[in-house]
């Protein structure tokens, strides 16, 4: 008997396959956004769990915020002290490390660090709940799995991630004096001055619209993620949960760079 070989797919043909995944793939995250914003307020227990998904990601990721704001804030005092001495404008050293980190690397960096802290547990949770029949479970008692899992998780990432951000950007400022007025011997309230001066509002403002972008994309894209850890065909049971969990961590990170440079081309 002769066993005919499975047609090999063009590169044209995979190229079409991998943009209709893509495109699928994309209608259902958005349809999953809808339906968890439109269930946050669907009960009064909401507010309990969102409560604990507050902890959980807000408090909880308060030292690896401020450990990375505080170094991040140290390595751009030092840089730009030494570009702006090149240029004798040393003064301008406040301004230049508190819009570097207000507009673009406050938002950013605390996304990141907390897509890899809470994003990436988020993922593994409901994949886990997923593979072991849990989120079944909540259907036949007629509990919506949407609203019970992922809702409180996406409220509290709204509410977490600008107070986070703000949090940040204060740490990297303290760190860019640590840096350029008490170790290379700046002038401390030329320091305070330049950022008062030439910090404005839109600029603040501008890193909150940001980071509220970046707590729907991380919120959807980790728990999306995880929902449907069983449909992954690259793997099954506990190896597909680390394979949706890497998958979270990595498309949130890219979507985090991605939606800032768009936001930046509108905002400024």
């Amino acid at each position: 008997m002769i066993h005919g070989r499975r047609p090999q797919l063009s590169p044209i043909a995979h190229l079409g396959d991998a943009t209709l995944r893509f495109v699928g793939d994309t209608g259902a995250m958005f349809l999953f956004l809808l339906e968890s914003t439109a269930r946050i307020f669907s009960s009064l227990g909401q507010f309990q769990k969102t409560v604990r998904q507050i902890y959980f990601i807000g408090v909880k990721s308060l030292s690896v915020i401020t450990l990375i704001g505080l170094f991040t804030g140290m390595v751009i005092g030092l840089q730009m002290h030494y570009a702006l001495a090149k240029f004798g404008a040393e003064g301008f050293l406040g301004a230049a490390v508190a819009l570097s980190l207000v507009r673009e690397l406050g938002p950013v960096l605390t996304a990141i660090m907390i897509t890899g802290r809470a994003g990436s547990s988020m993922t593994a949770e409901i994949g886990v709940m997923r593979i072991s029949e849990q989120v079944d479970a909540l259907r036949v008692m007629d509990i919506n799995p949407v609203g019970y899992l992922v809702s409180p998780k996406l409220a509290a990432s709204i509410l977490c991630f600008p107070i986070l951000t703000a949090f940040f950007d204060l740490v990297g400022m303290a760190g860019g004096y640590l840096t350029g007025v008490l170790l290379l011997g700046g002038n401390s309230g030329v320091y305070f001055y330049r950022i008062q001066a030439y910090m404005k509002l839109s600029d603040v403002t501008g890193g909150f619209y940001k980071s509220l972008v970046f707590a729907i994309v991380v919120c959807t894209v980790c728990c999306f993620m995880g929902y449907y850890t069983h449909t992954r065909r690259d793997a099954v049971g506990p190896e597909a949960v680390s394979q949706a969990t890497t998958a979270g961590v990595v498309t949130s990170c890219i979507l985090i760079l991605l939606s800032d440079y768009i936001m930046t081309s509108l905002l400024f």
